[in-house]
């Protein structure tokens, strides 16, 4: 009787920790498929792109968060907003280089407001948030661009200003995101 009733305990405490397993590698591989977009995926395929792109879902989870918005450190807000005639002068080599200026930047930020959060929903959200950014980082440095990898002459650098607030840095990432990174998107696209 006893090897039955310890037999019984052994199988049910096993399919918990299956289940458990299962909910954790579901939370990882939803975390790892957008880790796993090839820079031509990326490029050509605007779906692969929208699954990349966490910020809503971010968003949301700040909101089920509630009071997480003040961050212990400021964050370089970057410039988002494209004026169109300047915009358009630049190479492609340069739009690149100001994309990855901004989400190195970015992402350089987040980690020191995540190495100085408590742990908790900021900090899971400020790790996703770097996760997504660094994510970006390698996909845009991946990319390749015809004419072969020529040197950026330095530009000027837009600074935005520094802020607290997590949601605003969430919304001006996705302005980064629709902005110009998809017109630099668009731009590699007409090779597809």
């Amino acid at each position: 009787m006893e090897s039955n009733a310890t037999e019984d305990l052994m199988l049910s405490q096993g399919m918990d920790l299956s289940r458990v397993l299962v909910v954790v590698f579901s939370m990882v591989a939803s975390e790892l498929s957008s880790v796993q977009t090839r820079p031509i995926d990326f490029v050509c395929d605007s779906e692969a792109r929208r699954v990349m792109n966490k910020v809503k879902d971010l968003q949301e989870e700040m909101k089920v968060c509630g009071a997480v918005d003040a961050l212990p450190s400021s964050i370089q807000l970057q410039c988002v907003g494209i004026h169109k005639p300047t915009w358009e002068r630049k190479s492609v080599h340069e739009w690149r280089a100001e994309i990855l200026l901004s989400l190195g930047t970015l992402a350089q930020d987040v980690r020191s407001a995540r190495t100085l959060s408590q742990p908790g929903c900021r900090l899971n959200l400020l790790e996703r948030l770097e996760r997504s950014i660094n994510n970006y980082l390698h996909v845009v440095r991946l990319l390749h661009i015809e004419q072969g990898e020529q040197v950026v002459p330095q530009t000027e650098r837009c600074l935005g200003q520094p802020s607290k607030d997590l949601g605003l840095v969430l919304k001006n990432f996705g302005r980064l995101l629709t902005g110009k990174l998809e017109w630099l998107i668009a731009e590699m696209a007409k090779g597809c």
